[in-house]
């Protein structure tokens, strides 16, 4: 029993950055403590990104927190080292001959159990926690840890790219494949604008020799009513003509008669009235001349 309390000491006080008790231990504001040149040691190297994080359970700062010492877990680690308790680990957990070391163990280092190739480094238990439990490391490829690391990740990343390579050439068969199908379509889809344009365009000939065909046979037309309309006004005119002449010479001829009569009724001499009076007073003949009517808007049919 006395063994299991010494232990849950022992992990009470320890640093779990180099697994030893705690040297001038600070308490970070999520309630972690570690060594001071170990945890300062930690947040120097993340000066160039402005954010900290606990090693533990990876809780971020910003600013960077101010570290204070904490004299109580001081005294009590002090009182514990004046016990005889030892912070160490069993010994099988330290690194061999042979064995892989823990890349990220300050001072003594501890055994790995876990390489990461991703990161090129390898971990022992506490180290290795954070690759379970932040997201950040869940893509990590993790493998049993060797020394030949860089070698074992070279192999890796070839059979990653031996493995990306067939996805690429599957996708690259794909794409050929669409190219192929698009051309096709592009190809189908120019004929068929060939083809369209050469029925508008025989559509549009089609029209302009029915509309010249209409065209020439409205003009024909037109000039055939034309010349039938200039016919029946020479023939109307004519007829009028004639009529206008015959009447004019009735006239004329009543004009004379009428001259004569005039005359004839101022005489004195009344045998020559008398012979004269029976050819004057005879009247006219039966007018022989046709009843003809000129109408001024004439209707010319077709």
């Amino acid at each position: 029993m006395a063994q299991a309390g010494d232990l849950l000491d022992r992990d009470q006080f320890s640093c779990s950055i180099c697994l030893d008790l705690l040297k001038d231990p600070v308490t970070i504001p999520c309630g972690h403590s570690y060594c001071m040149g170990c945890i300062k040691g930690c947040w120097d190297q993340d000066d160039h990104t402005g954010v900290y994080s606990c090693p533990q359970c990876r809780q971020t700062f910003s600013p960077r927190p101010v570290l204070g010492r904490n004299t109580m877990l001081a005294e009590v680690v002090e009182k514990l080292k004046k016990t005889g308790l030892q912070a160490a680990p069993p010994a099988h957990c330290y690194a061999g001959p042979g064995d892989v070391v823990c890349d990220f163990c300050i001072g003594r280092k501890l055994k790995a159990v876990k390489s990461c190739l991703v990161c090129l480094a390898s971990y022992c238990e506490t180290h290795l926690q954070p690759h379970f439990e932040s997201p950040a490391f869940k893509k990590h490829k993790l493998v049993q840890a060797t020394e030949n690391l860089q070698e074992k990740a070279m192999i890796q990343s070839q059979l990653q790219q031996t493995e990306k390579q067939k996805q690429l050439g599957e996708t690259q068969r794909k794409s050929q494949q669409r190219i192929q199908e698009r051309e096709k379509e592009l190809q189908d889809l120019r004929q068929a604008v060939q083809s369209l344009t050469r029925s508008a365009q025989a559509a549009v000939e089609d029209s302009e020799r029915i509309f010249t065909e209409l065209i020439r046979s409205i003009e024909r037309r037109r000039s055939e009513v034309k010349e039938l309309i200039r016919d029946q006004e020479m023939a109307a005119v004519s007829r009028a003509e004639r009529h206008l002449k015959r009447l004019e010479q009735e006239i004329a001829e009543l004009r004379r008669r009428d001259a004569e009569l005039e005359q004839l009724s101022h005489t004195d001499d009344h045998i020559h009235f008398l012979l004269s009076c029976q050819s004057v007073c005879t009247p006219p003949g039966p007018g022989d001349l046709p009843s003809i009517t000129v109408n001024s808007h004439l209707s010319f049919e077709a």
